[in-house]
């Protein structure tokens, strides 16, 4: 399942992540391209995290173990899914936004989707904030380049510390890479997908 980022904002959709599916698809996984309620558009907390876990109920239960792969807002969904819904079996994060306490401008986003700061919600950190669900018991890969310019990469390296979660390092690669199909860090992205699929269904 791959679960577009954009902090939560109406102005990216999945058309995000549709070059992400197709080329998923062409390396043999069936891939799901999912949208959700954003900021100003009908989401917020709970809501963003119920409409996910909602494209996974409606899943055919024949298709098997679900790995979900998101970036950056869609990392957090990717790995909050794995903490919350049985049918994910890994989860991989690009770039993902993990950690709503670590960074202060993570948090001012993180506000705007849960509707308040940590101190005003903090039953929605609480509830939100994949660091704080921890421990989570499925394999989870985080993909992250060292220059990102958008969600530091200490919210990667501070959560795989934290969870023993696997740390794919990219040194000298941005935000957006990872979700740029023929570049090396989408390869990894890919491979570790298919490799956490691989390892559920073979």
């Amino acid at each position: 399942m791959v679960i577009h980022g954009g902090f939560w904002h109406q102005r990216y959709g999945l058309e995000l992540g549709r070059p992400l599916a197709a080329d998923l698809v062409a390396h043999g996984a069936a891939a799901y391209n999912v949208e959700y309620r954003r900021i100003t558009g009908g989401g917020g907390w709970p809501e963003t995290g119920d409409d996910v876990l909602a494209a996974l109920d409606a899943l055919d239960p024949a298709l098997g173990p679900v790995v979900t792969l998101g970036h950056s807002a869609g990392g957090h969904l990717a790995v909050w899914a794995a903490a919350r819904h049985p049918r994910v079996v890994g989860a991989v994060s690009q770039a993902g936004v993990l950690d709503f306490h670590l960074h202060p401008q993570i948090t001012r986003r993180a506000a705007e989707l849960l509707g308040g700061t940590p101190d005003e919600v903090p039953g929605h950190y609480a509830d939100a904030s994949p660091a704080a669900l921890l421990p989570i018991d499925k394999p989870m890969v985080l993909v992250h380049g060292t220059e990102d310019e958008d969600v530091p990469f200490e919210q990667s390296a501070a959560f795989a510390r934290a969870s023993g979660a696997e740390l794919v390092e990219l040194p000298g690669t941005g935000h957006m890479e990872v979700i740029t199909v023929g570049t090396p860090a989408w390869a990894a992205c890919r491979d570790a997908a298919l490799r956490l699929a691989r390892q559920r269904t073979g």
